[in-house]
């Protein structure tokens, strides 16, 4: 049996979605944009359940899923789901010196999020959770299609 293609291609992936989270928040590096992903994964996890966390990560291609559940403390109590501006200052506490974190930080990990998993799974599950998880992760049509860059395509073959 072959490996499956999600694992396979998972570095690519991944790599595709931190650019769509750099260029969402308007970020010049990858490197920028991570602490900014860090936090809104972290964020959003700390409001489910354990259930619903792994149901989530389910969703999740590998490299994001990896990311979603490291350096969890599954014995910290869930949170609710907050305001912007204190959601926005829960995600700049990852690593506050070296956060870099835009104002639409949230918007923009939601819109890369958007963009490498299945919408339509991800929309069933959040609505099944709580209105409060499915707006988290909500991004309008027109904001996702003002997203949408013109990075070149890269193809990669393996020799055989």
């Amino acid at each position: 049996m072959q490996i499956p293609p999600d694992y396979f291609h998972a570095n690519q992936q991944f790599e595709r979605f931190m650019l769509d989270a750099r260029d969402a928040a308007d970020l010049p590096t990858t490197n920028m944009a991570w602490n900014m992903v860090v936090g809104v994964l972290n964020a959003f996890r700390g409001r489910l359940t354990i259930a619903d966390a792994l149901r989530f990560a389910n969703i999740l291609p590998p490299g994001i899923r990896a990311l979603f559940v490291a350096d969890w403390d599954a014995e910290e109590p869930t949170r609710t789901f907050t305001d912007e501006e204190n959601l926005l200052d829960e995600i700049r506490s990852v690593r506050r010196v070296h956060n870099f974190s835009p104002e639409i930080a949230h918007q923009a990990v939601a819109i890369a999020l958007r963009k490498n998993v299945d919408s339509h799974k991800l929309d069933e599950f959040l609505k099944q959770v709580s209105v409060q998880a499915y707006h988290f992760w909500f991004v309008d049509a027109d904001t996702m299609k003002k997203s949408l860059c013109k990075r070149p395509l890269l193809i990669q073959c393996r020799d055989e």
